[in-house]
């Protein structure tokens, strides 16, 4: 068996996971990556979206976050994102959200409040959907 990953994922204020994992899922700006042992190093910008994390024990971690980098080196992966969290929401709630921050962009809020809590609604409709096994939509 190979080596396993050593990943890390970081939000503003926090380690939201830290762990040994056999895989990582990301979506980049372009397009979701698989990460694997031993490959080859990378940085990539990510988009709102869930990071799925398949641990070395066979669990699945699913994390939202808002955007960030994704970089991989000697088996280490690490996600920085301003927002990331394990806590998925339901997807009604996560839906409910997401239409009350486009609702106030569509009104013309385009405050840097507004901007973010768009971003991170977003991520949590991804990252509900992932949970409940629904394909996520771009």
């Amino acid at each position: 068996m190979a080596d396993p990953l050593q990943v890390e994922v970081v939000s503003a204020d926090r380690v939201v996971w830290s762990g040994e994992a056999e895989q990582v899922i990301a979506r980049t700006t372009e397009g979701d990556i698989g990460i694997l042992s031993r490959h080859q190093p990378m940085l990539a910008l990510l988009v709102p979206s869930a990071v799925e994390i398949i641990t070395d024990s066979g669990e699945r971690e699913i994390i939202a976050v808002d955007g960030g980098f994704i970089s991989v080196d000697h088996n280490h992966v690490s996600i920085l994102s301003e927002y990331a969290t394990r806590g998925v929401v339901s997807l009604d709630e996560a839906e409910r959200e997401l239409a009350e921050a486009t609702r106030k962009l569509d009104e013309g809020d385009q405050t840097e409040e507004t901007r973010k809590h768009f971003l991170r609604a977003s991520a949590q409709v991804k990252a509900a959907r992932k949970q409940e096994g629904k394909q996520l939509s771009v």
